[in-house]
């Protein structure tokens, strides 16, 4: 976001669609105060000290041949049989030497380049869940319909800047193939970057294919301005399967970059205290990283955290604790500690679009925006804790979106807003509603809400006393209205069929 503390042109219809609307422009925040601590230096060393016992005493499993083999050659401690690497601080160190600070991820449309690294934000729809709900149709399986229909809403609020890696399952189709179809919808009926998906080789190969594809460009060439990134999990504890490592090395043989992150919850993957956890996911974050390195040294890659708790009465994942958000902060500690990247989510574990949705995503999303991150995955439209992807907890979420980006505007404190004049020529006991200075502002003073009602009770009720729940049905639904997708060229989408169709060919009953 520029550094422009005028608060005018904030508002108004989108400027995407030319819809009704009213949103705030589309642009990359960034974070214009000072990041939040909660670990104190010594506190986030002790931490890397016991990550770099994990690594160096305990290792991570490796499941991948290929991976074993980049860490033997590399020096580490491979044990075959038990397929355990052990690496060493020196290893660490070496791969965080190269590793970018920032970087740049181009779309098909360059307006919609992101930073990531730094003092940039940005925030992602939601990705992964096998369930679709919208309080019109009920809950039902992730389907292509709808998955389009996400993408779409994507694409028109401005709140939303990235893509993740399949907003939902769309079951009915083959899951060999069916990534090349999310990734067709991602590239037409929208102009973000998006995550591809990094589960095996083949996967990650066709989303990179893809966007150069749309973007007109070689492969060759989109490894020095990366347009895809993809989500590396560990599976925790301290397990690399093989898919995953070859979506990784893939992933960084073509220089784009990846987020590395271990799938934490105190209690069940961790021990139940905050330190333990983030000792062990720091340790399995790490371990990513110097892999990227190890293939492609300088590959871009993010410190992913993704660390919360269990309900200890029933084992079900709990998101929006205090723990939850305070591991948010100390993983942003961390990140800024190695120079990384930062990527974190902001999840609930409610069932429904109701107040403890509300509550729950409130509160991990001050945890990651204090907490400094660059990516904010699953920000728009994740409930039941990612089993669900909810057209009206995507309205909620773009409304909480858009509050912290005016959050994170900087103040202006310029001798035109401390308004002394103005200040002084209104009598005691007077009001401000009428004076020069309120009417040169007042379309533009405060932020303007998308789904809240500032009402009277009286005049709300007149209206229809309709709650934020009908609202936010009627907000998706007017979105989907005035969306307009975005030109391709036609040898673009021609090219982008063919790559389809060929590959669909390809892979026919196998994996791909």
């Amino acid at each position: 976001m520029p550094r422009d503390r005028r608060s005018g042109g904030r508002r108004g219809k989108s400027g995407r669609s030319g819809g009704g609307i009213a949103q705030l422009p589309w642009a990359q925040p960034r974070h214009s105060h000072p990041v939040y601590q909660i670990a104190t230096e010594e506190e986030v060393e002790a931490i890397h000290a016991a990550s770099i016992r994990i690594l160096s005493e305990g290792g991570i499993r490796v499941m991948g041949d290929n991976v074993l083999e980049h860490f033997a050659r590399a020096g580490a401690l491979v044990d075959r049989d038990e397929r355990i690497v052990r690496i060493d601080e020196s290893l660490v160190d070496q791969a965080l030497s190269t590793v970018p600070s920032s970087f740049t991820l181009t779309s098909r449309n360059p307006e919609k380049r992101l930073v990531l690294g730094g003092d940039h934000t940005c925030f992602g729809l939601v990705a992964g869940p096998p369930n679709v709900h919208d309080r019109v149709k009920g809950r039902r399986a992730g389907n292509y319909e709808d998955y389009c229909n996400f993408t779409r809403l994507a694409h028109h609020f401005n709140a939303i800047h990235i893509l993740g890696n399949q907003v939902m399952a769309p079951v009915e189709m083959p899951a060999n193939t069916r990534h090349l179809d999310t990734y067709f919808a991602n590239l037409t009926l929208s102009d973000l970057c998006f995550h591809c998906t990094a589960i095996g080789r083949g996967r990650a190969v066709d989303g990179i294919e893809m966007m150069a594809i749309s973007r007109g460009i070689t492969v060759e060439e989109m490894a020095q301005d990366p347009g895809v990134i993809t989500i590396i999990s560990v599976n925790s504890p301290r397990l690399l399967d093989d898919a995953m490592g070859d979506g990784l090395i893939a992933m960084a043989e073509h220089g784009q970059p990846v987020t590395i992150t271990p799938f934490t919850l105190m209690g069940a993957m961790t021990p139940v205290t905050l330190a333990a956890a983030l000792a062990q996911q720091n340790a399995e974050a790490l371990f990513g990283v110097v892999l990227t390195q190890l293939v492609r040294p300088g590959t871009p890659v993010m410190y992913g955290a993704f660390t919360s708790n269990v309900d200890m009465r029933s084992g079900a994942p709990a998101f929006g604790t205090p723990e939850n958000t305070k591991a948010n902060i100390i993983s942003g500690q961390l990140a800024r500690r190695y120079g990384l990247p930062y990527r974190t989510s902001n999840a609930n574990a409610s069932n429904a679009v109701d107040l403890q949705a509300a509550y729950e995503t409130m509160m991990s999303t001050w945890g990651a925006v204090l907490g400094g991150a660059n990516i904010i995955y699953h920000a728009a439209g994740w409930l039941e804790g990612g089993l669900t992807a909810s057209y009206e907890k995507l309205v909620l979420d773009v409304e909480i979106l858009q509050n912290m980006i005016e959050f994170l505007r900087p103040a202006s404190f310029s001798p035109e807003d401390l308004a002394v004049d103005a200040i002084l020529a209104v009598p005691p006991g007077g009001h401000f509603f009428g004076t020069d200075h309120t009417m040169a502002r007042y379309e533009t003073a405060f932020y303007t809400p998308l789904l809240s009602d500032w009402q009277n009770f009286e005049n709300w009720e007149a209206a229809g006393a309709r709650d934020a729940l009908d609202r936010a049905t009627s907000i998706w639904q007017q979105a989907l209205r005035e969306y307009e997708e975005p030109v391709m060229t036609p040898d673009r989408r021609e090219a982008l069929e063919a790559y389809m169709a060929g590959r669909k060919e390809e892979i026919g009953g196998g994996d791909p």
